[in-house]
């Protein structure tokens, strides 16, 4: 995967995920009912560069729309975010999380000169990205930098990179610094988070699910093993499997098989790594295709078959 070049706030991808929010708002009546009193704790989910969300407090006493810029408690400074959630929306998805720590807090409405400001930060962060690279090289260190990220205040430089082994960047740190005139921070990320933080979209045109809507990054998205294997007519197609970021597509969780290997789709085709019991003993369906309407399944012979939805229909049944 590229190095990432761009995850703005203020992209189209950005707006995408915001207009995605508003309808999910928009529906929370006929959702969850109407919102009592004691569900009025002020809680923001704020999005930040690189597709982090977080949540805060907001004990200013203003009412933010999703999509409003705000200023935001950071470690010994501020920083720049967006609204992404509110009310019950952004309650119910703490909730979730589960976090019991003290949030930080909101500090006030972003005005224009703070708007001004971030976006002169993201014009500068290609020169910045440069000079961090061409000090690895100089260093000889063997990782590869994913992104940086410099905090509103300028007090703060995160810097993003993927490694297969530790790596001793003391001396990076004390160049970066002194170049900068600003606090480093090295965070090795994976690269699934990689994915997430080059906001594009996939191969099915969509915004990445980690980029858009996903609260966490699962380090493996399903746990049965049938549906990593070869499939179609025991060809590999990795390329319908593997996402982005080199690893099982975070999709394929919401279309497996159940506990005991049945399909759980809604469309009547079944799950691969099912096995069904037919007259000619029993079989494993390693493959489905929808769109040539096939299935393939193994017997226990080694023999393979391609069946019909209607033949696999009549010919199997469910152990």
């Amino acid at each position: 995967m590229s190095t990432v070049i761009c995850s703005c706030l203020l992209g189209d991808n950005a707006r995408v995920r915001l207009k995605l929010s508003k309808i999910l708002h928009e529906q929370a009546g006929d959702l969850y009912g109407a919102e009592s009193e004691e569900d009025s704790v002020p809680v923001c989910e704020v999005e930040m560069k690189g597709c982090r969300r977080e949540f805060y407090a907001n004990p200013t006493g203003e009412q933010f729309a999703i999509g409003h810029p705000v200023i935001l408690e950071a470690d010994g400074g501020y920083d720049f975010g967006i609204v992404y959630s509110v009310g019950r929306i952004a309650r119910k998805k703490l909730c979730l999380k589960g976090s019991g720590e003290e949030l930080p807090v909101i500090l006030r409405a972003a005005s224009e000169k703070d708007v001004q400001d971030f976006t002169e930060i993201r014009h500068r962060e290609p020169e910045i990205r440069d000079a961090c690279h061409n000090r690895i090289e100089r260093h000889r260190l063997d990782m590869k930098l994913v992104d940086i990220d410099l905090r509103l205040d300028q007090q703060k430089l995160s810097v993003y990179y993927t490694a297969s082994h530790r790596v001793d960047f003391r001396g990076l740190v004390r160049d970066l610094a002194g170049e900068f005139k600003a606090r480093i921070q090295m965070v090795q990320i994976t690269t699934r988070e990689e994915a997430r933080r080059a906001n594009t979209q996939g191969p099915c045109g969509c915004v990445l699910c980690c980029s858009s809507w996903m609260q966490k990054i699962h380090a493996n998205p399903f746990a049965e093993k049938p549906l990593t294997q070869e499939g179609m007519n025991g060809d590999s197609h990795s390329f319908n499997t593997i996402g982005l970021c080199n690893r099982p597509k975070c999709c394929l969780n919401f279309s497996k098989g159940d506990k005991n290997g049945h399909s759980c789709r809604n469309n009547g085709w079944p799950a691969v790594g099912a096995t069904v019991r037919t007259r000619d003993g029993e079989a494993v369906v390693e493959g489905v295709d929808p769109q040539k309407k096939s299935i393939w399944v193994r017997f226990e012979n080694g023999q393979k078959r391609r069946l019909s939805l209607e033949q696999y229909n009549a010919l199997a049944v469910s152990k």
